[in-house]
């Protein structure tokens, strides 16, 4: 069993709140626009981290982290991309590998919209943990945890952690 934080769009902010969450968690996923590489310097001073870089981010985020990370966590096939879409709108960077070759929980960011869908063409799991940073036009700052027990993902829960 292993607990996930999926975090995203973090534009340069990580707070003691965020880093909270990071602590009770066996592994932090973040889906891009990290923004500032001191944020992911204080998750894995704590935590394992997995990781793409996003639209925002400079070359040193884009030597760190690559455009795309797909990984086996437990039995379940994950891919990550900042920039991926959602079921039935993928974009055009995916759309033809996720078509032929779907994983099982698909992760992007980008948008700053919190929003877990099934797809069911695909038979796959689509997350977006929307955005824990202070910078966009989203509202509430959020995240996402969840359980991976074999090849199972359970227990999503959202985290909401205040307006930006």
């Amino acid at each position: 069993m292993t607990r996930i934080l999926l975090l995203s769009d973090t534009h340069s902010f990580i707070d003691d709140q965020i880093l909270k969450y990071v602590k009770q968690a066996d592994e932090v996923w973040h889906a891009g626009d990290i923004g500032n590489l001191n944020v992911t310097d204080s998750i894995k001073k704590l935590k394992p981290l997995k990781g793409v870089f996003g639209n925002i981010d400079n070359h040193e985020a884009r030597v760190e982290f690559p455009e795309n990370n797909r990984f086996f966590c437990e039995e379940v096939d994950v891919w990550i991309t900042h920039i991926g879409g959602y079921p039935n709108k993928y974009n055009i960077k995916v759309r033809e590998e996720i078509n032929a070759n779907p994983p099982k929980l698909f992760i992007c960011g980008h948008s700053h919209i919190l929003k877990v869908m099934w797809d069911k063409k695909l038979n796959l799991l689509h997350m977006n943990p929307g955005a824990c940073g202070k910078h966009g036009f989203h509202q509430k700052r959020t995240m996402l945890r969840f359980v991976i027990d074999k090849e199972q993902i359970k227990d999503l829960e959202i985290i909401e952690l205040g307006n930006k």
